[in-house]
């Protein structure tokens, strides 16, 4: 099986409890319920899904007990698959953060950059930090970068900051451990492992077309100059100061932070960084290349390679080569870990509440519904993921919501696929759930603001990116499911 248009005839999915139409219109209804909720009434996401989830078991016809014990369980199951990997993941982005650790990677990767090549050098600097960093926090993080090379550069502000949106949203939308990615791994039953090592074969096409290529284009009907929101004053350590061109001279014209000494270099930087991508990758090229599931080998790779032994195995080693190594005592980071959890609890309680609408739906037979119809009309289930994704994308504004729900109506039409098939499906909605970001999306009007550009300006750049971004990963991933 070479493509991903042949359905499996069994399901495991529990069987409809009313007709063909009236799940469509209690899953209509239930998704209707979360989008004016959400875009109208601005409720918040959570409460949205609970009210959405309810929604649909009831208009289903199911008892209002059932609908609560499907969603208590969903939401329980995914606080725990998924959660515990964001929390991880958010301890993680902290201390590398508060070292100095991202720092010394962007100042590094653009200082070796000659002016022609700033735009490739900024994507490869999003997609560094964007690897173990949720998108909001990767972009604050580089704003200041952005502003200070495109001053420098004479290039403008949108040929320097769109690669690095680019970079940033690539891998918020393909790569785990973004809450997208695992939440729709998680759904699919999809490897960890290998979806990593696709959803990279897939973000770095997908990069290069919508950061450096597109940018310079979009860098001609929008000329901005980079605003001095960052500018630090003279003398504070750790801050990226405009100095004189005499004092800083580089074919890049990026000047390094003037941070401790006793920072952590750029190698030791990155091998920390890639540790947990070793050890998932590790795990999954195992499984192909040893066949004994008995062999020490592979049973230790397997152990390790576990999302959440590698991601804990990955922030312990952070608090050394990053942490302690930046001159961080045991308060600072005690401090430095603790404090990466508040921001993150509206997350994962929206991914969790996701996990609960999902069952929901589950329960209700929708998705086995959806498995027969595709099926019948032999629909590509790479191109009816993406739709389903970018159509609540679209609705909704959210690239988790719509990772989501599209991948619990996805549930059904997975049965019977290659591993590979399902990671490539996962990627599918990955990509959908990032396609036309505008106004009901959060992100949009943070990076219009960051910017300083107009609601016009910003559908022109930041929107046009996120939708090339989104239907050049549809054709990346049709394209491997050719040959998978």
């Amino acid at each position: 099986m070479n493509t991903l248009t042949v359905l499996a005839a069994e399901t495991t999915l529990p069987d409809p409890v009313g007709s063909g139409w009236h799940l469509v219109v209690a899953a209509l209804a239930g998704i209707a319920v979360i989008v004016a909720l959400i875009t109208w009434a601005k409720v918040h996401p959570f409460l949205a899904l609970i009210a959405g989830a309810g929604t649909v078991g009831i208009v289903a016809g199911e008892a209002v007990p059932k609908v609560i014990d499907s969603f208590t369980a969903g939401f329980g199951s995914t606080a725990a698959g998924v959660g515990i990997l964001i929390v991880l993941g958010a301890m993680f982005a902290k201390l590398l953060a508060d070292s100095g650790g991202a720092d010394e990677i962007v100042d590094t990767i653009v200082g070796h950059a000659g002016p022609r090549m700033l735009p490739w050098a900024m994507a490869l600097v999003g997609a560094v930090i964007g690897l173990p960093m949720f998108f909001e926090i990767g972009l604050v993080l580089l704003m200041p970068v952005i502003y200070l090379v495109a001053r420098r550069s004479g290039l403008g502000l949108i040929p320097i900051g769109i690669p690095a949106l680019a970079g940033l949203s690539a891998m918020h939308g393909f790569v785990p451990p973004h809450p997208g990615p695992l939440v729709a791994i998680d759904a699919l039953h999809a490897d960890l492992g290998l979806t990593l090592a696709l959803g990279v074969a897939v973000a770095i096409p997908t990069i290069i077309v919508a950061g450096p290529l597109f940018g310079m284009l979009a860098g001609r009907w929008v000329v901005i100059d980079a605003p001095r929101t960052f500018d630090a004053d003279p003398g504070t350590v750790g801050a990226r100061s405009e100095s004189s061109p005499e004092e800083s001279e580089s074919d890049s014209g990026a000047t390094p932070s003037a941070r401790s000494p006793k920072g952590p270099g750029f190698g030791l930087t990155l091998a920390t960084i890639l540790l947990p991508v070793v050890l998932m990758l590790g795990k999954a090229i195992a499984e192909i290349v040893v066949d004994d599931d008995g062999q020490w080998i592979r049973r230790i790779l397997d152990v390790l390679g576990t999302p959440l032994v590698a991601l804990l195995i990955a922030v312990v080693v952070a608090m050394f080569t990053l942490g302690r190594r930046s001159g961080m005592t045991r308060d600072t980071l005690s401090s430095c870990v603790g404090s990466s959890l508040p921001p993150i609890a509206g997350i994962l309680l929206i991914v969790s509440a996701g996990g609960g609408f999902k069952q929901v739906l589950v329960d209700t037979g929708i998705g086995t519904l959806l498995a027969d119809w595709a099926s019948a009309a032999n629909i590509s289930v790479i191109l009816l993921g993406w739709v389903l994704a970018a159509l609540i994308r679209v609705a909704t504004g959210s690239a988790t919501v719509a990772t989501i729900t599209a991948s619990s109506l996805m549930l059904g039409l997975v049965d019977g696929l290659s591993s590979g098939q399902v990671s490539l499906v996962v990627l599918a909605i990955g990509a959908g759930s990032v396609f036309l970001s505008h106004v009901n999306d959060a992100g949009f009007w943070l990076v219009k603001e960051y910017f300083g550009m107009s609601v016009g300006q910003t559908f022109k750049t930041w929107s046009a990116m996120e939708t090339i971004l989104s239907v050049t990963g549809l054709i990346v991933v049709s394209a491997l499911g050719l040959v998978i």
